[in-house]
């Protein structure tokens, strides 16, 4: 799913930094590349799923809207913030496509208690995250 040039369709360091303190992923990120508060941004996406399935099994309305909303602000001003359209090429429109989707499915989620549609978003974004942590050692040595 990924190419060598993946990493171009992101935009700056620093905006990753910003977007990611935006959207409350807790972790140090001042020594952090660029690769890795993807990564991060990644986690704290899944880790927001998780959090707002067990709210919502366990009929926790207000703890599901949170974890549904911290997701969708992980994609919106995190994933999707920093796609650079202009150097990205086609990948980073087709993620951004991606990640609109994902964001719709979150709202379905969060109006109709779906976890079914939790799940879609987990089968969408796990693949990307495990790419993206599979390319790593490779982006770190200056490989790609």
């Amino acid at each position: 799913m990924f190419t060598a040039a993946s990493p171009s369709a992101f935009g700056r360091s620093h905006g990753f930094a910003n977007a990611y303190a935006r959207v409350g992923v807790e972790t140090s990120v001042n020594s952090a590349s660029a690769h890795k508060l993807i990564e991060l941004l990644f986690n704290g996406f899944m880790d927001a799923i998780v959090l707002a399935r067990g709210a919502m099994q366990a009929g926790q309305i207000e703890a599901k809207g949170k974890a549904i909303g911290r997701a969708a602000r992980i994609v919106e001003e995190g994933l999707k913030a920093g796609l650079n359209l202009e150097a990205g090429g086609r990948l980073a429109a087709d993620l951004d496509s991606l990640y609109a989707y994902i964001g719709l499915r979150l709202l379905h989620a969060n109006l109709r208690n779906d976890e079914a549609a939790l799940d879609e978003c987990v089968r969408l974004v796990g693949p990307l995250r495990d790419a993206w942590v599979a390319i790593g050692p490779q982006v770190e040595a200056g490989n790609l």
